[in-house]
């Protein structure tokens, strides 16, 4: 890490070796943002600098680089990479101790070895860097004063290096526009060679390829936006990618090797027919496509759970009506990938929830070499691979904001041959996991965590056996856990919960063809049991509606007078309807029509109407089968008559927030009386006047928050939204089509 400068810049006398797209770009973008007070350019081809002096890119130049850095503040080297040694040599006698060198070469290694060819060590005062930014085209006509905006420019300092230098390099990038990051030389050759230079020396092949056909007027004549689009880059300066090929010859050459290794596995299955190989390469390029796409808009669950800038604007609104359907089932979305990826033949499911949390599973098990075609509108196949055939992933599998990934997971891979290691972002890094790690080690599992926390380091080859697990506080995705773990453990595990919790888990395993015996103990205790070492076969799954998504618009219609609306197909498995037990008991008018079973689980259409709601002491057996709908709930409480009391809920504490205090926190903005306590909340019913909140990046809060809105005297402001996608991607679309009234801006 560098120190912390006051700002460094404006740089006195800039001095920029090579003026052509690179150079020039960024002494015009520094003139234009002020940052530089004079810049001196250097090249060999004179007319090209008068050009650059004309442009204004430059104020002087000169032809001999040992005469510019006299008296430099900072140097930039923008030459062909393979030219730079030459530069150094020309420099050397004339470069003072305080003036600061960089460089663009796109590759590091081979600057470094030049750098202790010259000087017999790094100077500590230059700073290896390289703007990831360029064209097809080249020299002064090309420059571009705005090439470097929102562009990468990776720095690759040493351990001697000077921070002062460093800072002022950063400033300078920073300053023209660019994301300035930072890694080591290695790191960066390698990922270069496979991002840019493989690419540039395939396009070139490809091209030279076809033009030495016979026919190639006709191939070139034909060819479609895709040969354009992947050719482009071979129209690029021969020269310069000559030199970048030869200096980064060895991390070109093992990105070759792996390239042609996987050609060499797509022509085996083209030429055997093998279409599960090819669909396997197909959807995986697919989705990393997808997601490299996604993830340069700033849309990708690597970065929206992390991004925290997305404020809703929510409003009065009109009374709910029409028919609406949710988005399928999260807790049943993620069991339908884990198990159909480890059961042998095909899966296809339908409903599939196409938020954050889920596709972070579903990519979780194509990083361990599952194919599964989609999602697209809700469809998915998984070609599953059995209970033994999980590959190790090319590095940690990162879980995006989703605990139940997470948590579910570490059960499910801790029999795994491999090690295996579960990151997640901010939020979920701040998340308990010893509740599932502990008696999983107790089955024989060896996994760390970092105080209890993500990430999850878990060691291959460990030997589970059964265990008799009493959990002490009830937790589907811990009671899960240990059943996924179970099935590769020697003997029984049995799991006994204190009190009901969603049952998808063990439904989807008997739908799946795997003996599990449920047994009722007590009104409130449960025994779940199963034999490991057992096989699961394919199947088809249709999910219903997500419950926790229905229950906004349940809570929605409730309060807003006049309203009727309809909620189509939503699962009502007897473990996930505390929200309508409760709302049912508060006096709301829900009707449950149409029942009947769909993939196994129970499911009806919510027929709901405004009620004159009352305060309530929520009952405590309710409380297990409701946990993720609190926060909507307390809304509810909110807009009641009288006094709603919770107890026995300490678990939404450590959900994606501290949901019993930001919700505490949040309806007091709101000018409601509402006060936490350890294990829940009390809320008197009143007039919601709104006001401005803060979701703390949690989804169900934001949503939560947006309800109250439709019956807030004023607007109702919530902060850091961006993670709504986690679970219900198109809320805001849904609700404004209903009859709600949300706007999606920016935090001011």
């Amino acid at each position: 890490m560098t120190q912390n400068f006051s700002s460094l810049l404006p740089i006195n006398r800039l001095v920029v070796i090579g003026v052509g797209l690179i150079g020039g770009s960024l002494a015009q973008a520094a003139r234009k943002a002020g940052v530089v007070k004079k810049v001196v350019g250097v090249g060999r081809n004179e007319v090209n600098l008068k050009r650059a002096v004309e442009l204004g890119v430059i104020d002087e130049y000169t032809l001999n680089p040992a005469t510019a850095v006299k008296n430099a503040d900072l140097v930039f080297i923008a030459t062909p990479v393979l030219g730079i040694e030459n530069v150094l040599d020309q420099i050397r006698e004339s470069l003072e101790a305080r003036t600061i060198v960089t460089d663009a070469g796109s590759a590091k290694g081979i600057v470094v070895d030049a750098l202790k060819r010259v000087f017999e060590e790094v100077p500590g005062n230059f700073v290896p860097g390289h703007p990831i930014a360029g064209s097809e085209k080249s020299g002064i006509n090309a420059v571009d004063e705005m090439l470097y905006q929102q562009h990468k420019v990776i720095l690759t300092p040493l351990p001697n290096t000077e921070p002062r230098a460093l800072e002022t390099v950063r400033q300078l990038w920073t300053a023209v526009g660019a994301q300035v990051l930072e890694m080591n030389v290695q790191q960066h050759d390698q990922i270069l060679a496979a991002t840019s230079h493989l690419p540039h020396l395939l396009a070139y092949s490809l091209v030279d390829t076809l033009a030495k056909q016979d026919e190639n007027q006709e191939i070139f004549r034909y060819a479609a936006g895709g040969f354009r689009d992947f050719t482009r880059i071979a129209s690029s300066d021969p020269t310069m990618w000559h030199d970048i090929f030869l200096a980064n010859r060895q991390a070109v050459l093992s990105s070759l090797d792996k390239f042609s290794q996987g050609v060499a596995e797509l022509r085996t299955a083209l030429e055997q027919k093998d279409s599960k190989a090819m669909m396997g390469i197909f959807t995986r390029a697919k989705a990393a496509r997808d997601h490299f796409t996604k993830l340069l808009a700033h849309r990708a669950y690597v970065e929206s759970m992390t991004e925290s800038d997305i404020t809703f604007y929510a409003e009065a609104g009109q009374p709910l009506s029409g028919s609406i359907r949710v988005p399928g089932d999260k807790s049943i979305s993620h069991r339908s990938i884990m198990l159909g990826a480890i059961a042998e033949g095909e899966t296809e499911v339908s409903g599939f929830l196409e938020g954050e949390d889920s596709l972070a599973t579903l990519q979780a098990f194509r990083d361990m070499g599952v194919v599964i075609e989609g999602p697209h509108q809700g469809k998915v196949k998984i070609y599953g691979v059995g209970r033994s055939g999980l590959k190790k992933s090319p590095g940690a599998l990162y879980l995006g904001n989703s605990g139940t990934s997470m948590r579910l997971l570490a059960g499910l891979l801790s029999a795994q041959p491999f090690d295996v290691e579960l990151t997640g972002d901010s939020s979920l890094s701040g998340r308990p996991m010893e509740r599932v790690a502990k008696p999983l080690r107790e089955m024989g599992a060896v996994i760390e965590t970092q105080g209890g926390k993500p990430p999850m380091k878990i060691k291959g080859g460990s030997r589970l056996h059964g265990i008799h697990y009493k959990m002490p506080v009830a937790s589907a995705q811990v009671k899960s856990s240990l059943l996924l773990a179970g099935l590769y453990a020697e003997g029984t595990t049995t799991v006994i919960e204190p009190a009901p919790t969603r049952d998808h888990t063990e439904r989807m395993l008997a739908g799946f063809g795997y003996d599990v015996k449920v047994r009722q103990l007590s009104d409130m205790q449960r025994e779940i049991r199963l034999e490991g070492g057992g096989k699961l076969k394919g199947s088809i799954i249709d999910i219903p509606a997500d419950i926790s998504s229905a229950a906004f618009f349940l809570v929605a219609a409730s309060i807003v007078p006049g309203s009727d609306l309809t909620i189509e197909h939503v699962g009502i498995n007897p473990t996930r309807i505390g929200i309508i037990n409760i709302l049912q008991q508060m006096g709301a008018n829900i009707e449950l029509l149409n029942k009947r079973i769909a993939g196994g689980e129970p499911v009806a259409d919510l027929r709901v109407r405004y009620s004159r709601l009352k305060g309530i002491d929520i009952p405590q057996d309710q409380v297990p089968l409701a946990i993720d709908e609190f926060p909507v709930l307390f809304i509810a409480a909110a807009c009641a008559e009288g006094t709603t009391v919770l107890k026995g809920a300490e678990e939404l504490r450590v959900k994606e927030s501290d949901r019993i205090q930001v919700m505490a926190d949040g309806l007091e903005a709101l000018s409601v009386n509402a006060k936490s306590t350890p294990d829940g909340m009390i809320i008197e019913g009143g007039a919601i006047q709104g006001g401005t909140v803060n979701s703390h990046g949690d989804h169900r809060i934001a949503m939560a928050f947006s309800i109250a809105a439709l019956v807030a005297k004023n607007q109702v402001v919530i902060q850091n939204c961006a993670n709504v996608a986690t679970s219900f991607p198109d809320f805001v679309e849904l609700a404004n089509r209903v009859g709600m009234t949300i706007r999606i801006g920016k935090n001011s």
